[in-house]
């Protein structure tokens, strides 16, 4: 009979450890579809952020693009004030030395002119 008592224990312990690996098992699966569900959250999340960012600098460039554009079109704007303002200067430099010749104006006259029109070169 003793035998039979220890059997009933040992079958006792067994279904509680049965039990128990079942009750664990039952929360893994538990806690695996939560993390399966926040990482699906987090996905979706980082996917929004993502294009989100995405959209701001695709903006940014246009923007960045659209300056770079105009300051380009200034400087060509600037560089052809120049050559045409030293293409002028210089024909005003051969006109004053033609009116000179002419005795129009005087040596000191043309100097000063002169002077100037070129200090802007």
């Amino acid at each position: 009979m003793a035998a039979k008592k220890k059997a009933g224990y040992i079958e006792k312990f067994l279904k509680k450890a049965d039990k128990a690996i079942e009750d664990g098992i039952k929360r893994a699966d538990e806690a695996l579809e939560d993390a399966v569900e926040f990482g699906a959250m987090a996905a979706g999340q980082a996917k929004k952020t993502s294009d989100e960012l995405r959209k701001k600098a695709i903006k940014e460039k246009e923007e960045i693009k659209a300056k770079g554009i105009k300051k380009f079109n200034e400087g060509i704007t600037t560089a052809k004030q120049i050559t045409s303002n030293v293409e002028d200067d210089l024909e005003t430099l051969e006109k004053l030395g033609k009116l000179r010749k002419a005795g129009v104006l005087s040596e000191k006259e043309f100097q000063e002119k002169k002077k100037k029109i070129l200090s802007r070169i």
